[in-house]
């Protein structure tokens, strides 16, 4: 057995499939576990990997040892305790079905992980961003050949409309590019997201968001008619009228952070942060802010009140004649 063949392993398949079954995971959390789990038989038993593997011989020093190994190779501390979550819950897995007797990862300490302040923009900066793309049609308009007028058009409301949503709603930018059409309720003004785990919850769509996505569907709905009610049709779509990606989605916004004048290292997820540090700010109540972000603990959200705290310092330090 290779690495590239390890979910061939019996144990492997098993717990992806419980993973997948009974845990309901993206594809994407799935993905890394499989990695992790390969990493650690690659530090185990190098190129000489028993098939099937042998997990009972692992033991609390190998343990120790692939973690003391992650750290030494260059990865963060969050990755390395997230390789630890991934290995102790396959264990954990492991022991419940008694493909072994213990887990040798149970109980480890995960390194301490450094708590850096998320990035934020002001509201007057997240301001200039949502303008950025109706700013750049209407410069554009005039020099746009006919044939590629309509798309253009469109492209330049989705665009609008997607970071519109994303600073409305809170919402991390893979539950943006899922949505379908039939997740969004214009008239009570709110859209169902499907969250980490596959949990939905319902998030706000404000306003200003909700008449830029009108304007939006109005113009994809002429470029590409769909009949029936096409609720399982994505919202929104490429110029090719297929799905569009969360990578676009990043690419997108760097560049209407370029024309903003605004940091162009800075991806949607600083929209998720601003949402919420904006909310907290204005007096939102925390656990609120929590179920709005889809947070399964309180203690993910209160980063945004240190935020809060922060901002408040430096305008108390810039301003305070004795500070």
């Amino acid at each position: 057995m290779n690495l590239e063949t390890i979910g061939e392993d019996r144990c492997v398949d098993h717990f992806v499939k419980y993973m997948q079954i009974e845990r309901n995971v993206s594809e994407h959390t799935r993905s890394n576990y499989l990695t992790d789990i390969a990493q650690f038989v690659r530090f185990k038993w190098n190129d000489e990997i028993e098939s099937p593997i042998t997990w009972k011989k692992v033991v609390r020093d190998d343990a120790r040892g692939f973690l003391v190994e992650s750290q030494k190779s260059g990865n963060s501390a969050a990755t390395t305790a997230r390789k630890l979550a991934s290995l102790r819950s396959f264990y954990r897995f492991l022991e419940r079905e008694e493909y072994v007797d213990s887990n040798p990862f149970a109980g480890l300490p995960a390194p301490r992980r450094p708590r850096y302040l998320p990035q934020i923009l002001s509201v007057e900066e997240v301001e200039k961003l949502l303008a950025a793309p109706c700013a750049a049609w209407n410069e554009r308009r005039s020099s746009v050949r006919p044939e590629r007028r309509a798309r253009d058009e469109y492209s330049a409301w989705r665009d609008a409309a997607i970071l519109e949503l994303l600073y409305s709603t809170g919402a991390r930018v893979g539950e943006i590019a899922k949505l379908k059409d039939g997740a969004l309720d214009l008239l009570s003004g709110v859209i169902k997201v499907h969250g980490k785990g596959m949990k939905e919850r319902l998030c706000p769509v404000g306003r200003p968001a909700s008449g830029v996505l009108q304007k939006c569907l109005a113009h994809r709905d002429e470029l590409w008619p769909v009949s029936g009610s096409g609720r399982e049709r994505p919202l929104f779509l490429n110029l090719k009228g297929g799905p569009l990606s969360t990578r676009s989605i990043e690419r997108m916004m760097k560049k209407y952070l370029v024309q903003a004048g605004l940091n162009a290292s800075l991806s949607p997820h600083t929209l998720r942060h601003s949402f919420a540090t904006h909310m907290l700010d204005a007096g939102a109540d925390l656990r609120c802010v929590q179920e709005l972000l889809g947070h399964s603990s309180l203690s993910t959200t209160q980063i945004y009140t240190q935020v809060s705290v922060a901002r408040m310092k430096e305008s108390y330090e810039q301003a305070h004649p004795r500070a």
